[in-house]
């Protein structure tokens, strides 16, 4: 008598992590069962929260320090040393994520634009981490901010500080930003608006083509590939992801916009799809 097969129980969190994310599809890690798995849950806890908790103070101490060095210091010396202070907050979090063992992050491909000029760097954005990402490598980020972040005590000195731009005013926007490109910056900008809610990417808008037109400085492609749905448009920040968790960073190509904002992010906006569609799993 053949002995019958039973399918295995699947946990539903297995099939919400098995989604696709940011035009990659996800790999889902075990982490073992029984008592075994007890622990590793356990040590899991302790290794998100202790990185909350070090985000938050590392951040409000910088963005307090920030916010008082933001009236004694002059314009262009204070950007500079704003961008400096965030980029080394930013790098110091995510080495003890990649010391925990439970993030790995790939992210070396961005040195190679810290001899570039002005620059506008546009990635895809599947999570809140994006920023972080890209501003731990690249000391002269200038970054476009929602303007009501512009007075959170976590995020607002360091922005002030750093002469980031707030987006309340699409004219003015327009026009900072273009001052900042001439003057050497690299102008982080997401295309999308905000984090990707449909794969691959959400519809594209056209400032940051128009942006790059004004000042006549090229779009530097940045694809951010990962295996979690974490910080995602709709994740809680306080639910525990599945680890490990894995971000890697690449360069696409770089264009010249030439012509029509519109017609250009529309181009690119194929071009995502395609490159993100393509590129296999992050493991």
């Amino acid at each position: 008598m053949s002995q019958q097969r039973t399918e295995p129980v699947r946990d539903p969190l297995e099939d919400e992590l098995a989604t696709p994310v940011g035009g990659m599809r996800v790999a889902v890690a075990q982490t073992g069962n029984g008592g075994n798995g007890l622990v590793h849950k356990a040590a899991d806890m302790v290794v998100f929260w202790s990185g909350c908790l070090l985000f938050a103070v590392t951040t409000l101490i910088a963005s307090l320090s920030a916010r008082c060095l933001s009236w004694l210091l002059p314009g262009e010396f204070g950007a500079r040393l704003g961008k400096r202070l965030i980029m080394a907050v930013f790098r110091a979090d995510l080495a003890y994520l990649r010391f925990t063992g439970r993030f790995e992050f790939d992210l070396c491909a961005l040195d190679a634009l810290r001899a570039d000029g002005g620059l506008v760097i546009a990635p895809n954005h599947p999570a809140l981490l994006d920023v972080l990402l890209v501003a731990s490598r690249l000391p002269r980020i200038t970054c476009i901010m929602k303007a009501e972040l512009w007075n959170n005590i976590l995020l607002g000195g360091g922005a002030r500080l750093a002469r980031y731009i707030r987006n309340d005013s699409p004219l003015g926007m327009v026009k900072l930003a273009v001052g900042e490109l001439g003057r050497g910056s690299q102008l982080l900008v997401f295309p999308e608006g905000t984090r990707t809610v449909r794969g691959p990417v959400n519809h594209f808008k056209p400032g940051f083509a128009l942006i790059a037109l004004r000042a006549g400085v090229p779009v530097q492609t940045v694809f951010i590939e990962t295996n979690s749905p974490f910080l995602g448009k709709g994740w809680r920040w306080w639910h525990r992801p599945r680890f490990p968790v894995i971000y890697r960073v690449r360069l696409g190509r770089r264009f010249v916009v030439d012509g029509d904002a519109k017609t250009f992010s529309a181009m690119l906006e194929r071009y995502f799809e395609d490159e993100l569609r393509g590129s296999g799993t992050v493991r």
